[in-house]
């Protein structure tokens, strides 16, 4: 029933009415209309989804590490793009990940883990389907049926989940009753992800100081981050399904390239192909496609993609697929625009080869993560050596005080990837860059080297070459595998590829 109206409320709506340029009916004769004449709502799904049993584990190696303490996790909220219009939600990777939830499910949600003994209660907490016979089913921008679809239900979502699942309008009492339970020792936040539950959470939190509760929930933040370190089957299939399909859009990429080299805006062509085939075939790409043509591939994160793209040119792309379920592939190939490398184009592309199979060959269980990037870097270093780049020799400069050739690859050789492109980055020094690899462990291997047309210190031939090869490997019991590999490396092959592809 709607609420009574008031004097108040109706200087309230009179207010909002004067500042609203939406054009919503408001007779009786219309809300009586429009709230009949409707049949059932089509069938929802009512089977246990697929991720459900896995994302149940996760809740319970959390619920291990905080007895006794209540842990929420929101989904997070729409974010503004302008005005009245939003991004595209995307819940966050850590709620993700403990429900199984991916796409656009769920704004404002929140899970919750109640402490119940020395277990806890998983509680979802979702905005109910509105009912047809309210103004928000036909004129709320935001949450209305007619605007936006309708919402799951409580019932399917606890059905697919597996998990309980309340009103959202009850979390600030359940948190309340909750927290103050006697033997709830505290209460820890996954804070900036929803600005309202953040305020309800300081209202209900047991008695502790600012300086405590921040500790708390950045303990939280980094325990959540390191329960991704290590994928479950599941979360490999996924990230095997955003490979394919990130594999296609490399396929389409080629295929654009004639197009691409004809407009004045030729990244934009290749960013095109490739975001359309992430969209298609998943929720989108799972960062913002890199499509860097000459001397912009020498820009690391070259995502403005409004340049030409030349013949004779090489095009760095570094693109993923995230799939429906939020994990995202992240490779990148560089290319030679017309299908054939220039020599001092290979001679770069193959330096930066053998410095991706010196780290592939290090890289098994047992062995520390940086290992993996010290591979790398000593080919780097010692090519660029090569090539009297270098003012020291390629082993002074693999010092640490000394390190000049990253001058020409300034990144990292590998990171994480899962639900993040950089997966796991809230982990600890020591779970991350100092940890030993274990079989499940998802991450990249990419190394690069970067010679802007302006830099004196190199030869003129190599001004102007960025190259940079990226590969998504799965740390198995003995080695690693390249999930990647369906997509050439060789430069040879390479060119091989894209002339099967261009006819």
């Amino acid at each position: 029933m709607p609420a009574e109206s008031t004097p108040a409320t109706e200087d309230a709506q009179a207010a909002e009415d004067a500042k609203s340029h939406r054009s919503v009916p408001r007779s009786a004769a219309f809300r009586a209309f429009i709230a009949a004449g409707w049949g059932p709502r089509p069938a929802e799904p009512d089977a246990l989804d697929a991720a459900a049993p896995f994302a149940a584990r996760r809740r319970e190696v959390l619920s291990s590490l905080f007895p006794h303490e209540v842990l929420v996790v929101p989904a997070g909220t729409m974010v503004r793009r302008s005005n009245d219009t939003d991004y595209r939600f995307r819940p966050h990777s850590a709620f993700a990940h403990l429900t199984g939830l991916g796409t656009d499910r769920e704004a404002d949600a929140v899970l919750v883990l109640h402490p119940r003994g020395d277990a806890h209660e998983a509680v979802l907490y979702l905005r109910p389907q509105g009912a047809r016979d309210t103004e928000e089913f036909f004129a709320d921008a935001r949450y209305g049926e007619l605007w936006v679809g309708p919402r799951p239900s409580l019932t399917s979502i606890a059905a697919t989940t597996g998990l309980a699942v309340h009103d959202v309008a009850g979390l600030a009492q359940e948190l309340a009753a909750s927290a103050g339970a006697e033997t709830t020792t505290g209460l820890r936040l996954l804070r900036d992800a929803d600005p309202a539950v953040e305020a309800v959470a300081g209202t209900v939190r047991p008695a502790t100081g600012a300086d405590e509760a921040a500790t708390a929930d950045e303990e939280f933040a980094t325990a959540l981050s390191e329960l991704r370190l290590v994928k479950d089957e599941w979360e490999v299939q996924q990230l095997r399904d955003a490979v394919a399909a990130s594999t296609r859009g490399f396929e389409e990429v080629v295929r654009a390239l004639p197009r691409a080299v004809g407009h004045p805006r030729g990244e934009r062509v290749v960013e095109a192909a490739f975001d359309a085939t992430a969209r298609v075939e998943g929720n989108g790409v799972g960062y913002e496609t890199i499509s860097a043509a000459g001397d912009h591939a020498c820009t690391l994160h070259w995502i403005r993609n409004d340049g030409t793209v030349r013949a004779g040119d090489l095009l760095l792309v570094d693109a993923g697929v995230e799939v429906d379920s939020l994990y995202t592939a992240d490779v990148t190939r560089t290319l030679p625009v017309d299908g054939r490398f220039t020599p001092a184009q290979r001679r770069v592309y193959q330096a930066v080869l053998d410095a991706a199979d010196a780290a592939f060959a290090v890289a098994k269980p047992g062995v520390k993560f940086r290992d993996v990037h010290e591979a790398a870097m000593r080919v780097v270093a010692d090519r660029l050596s090569a090539w009297g780049m270098l003012p020291v020799d390629a082993a002074t400069s693999l010092d640490v005080e000394g390190q000049y050739h990253r001058r020409w690859m300034a990144h990292g050789t590998s990171h994480h990837l899962g639900l993040d492109v950089h997966d796991c980055a809230q982990a600890r020094r020591e779970m991350y860059l100092d940890a030993e690899l274990r079989p499940g462990m998802v991450f990249t291997i990419e190394p690069g080297i970067y010679v802007k047309t302006e830099d004196e210190l190199a030869p003129e031939d190599l001004r102007g070459i960025g190259i940079r090869i990226e590969d998504d490997v799965l740390v198995t019991e003995d080695g690693v595998e390249n999930l990647t590999a369906a997509l050439p490396r060789d430069p040879d092959a390479l060119e091989a590829w894209m002339a099967s592809l261009r006819g």
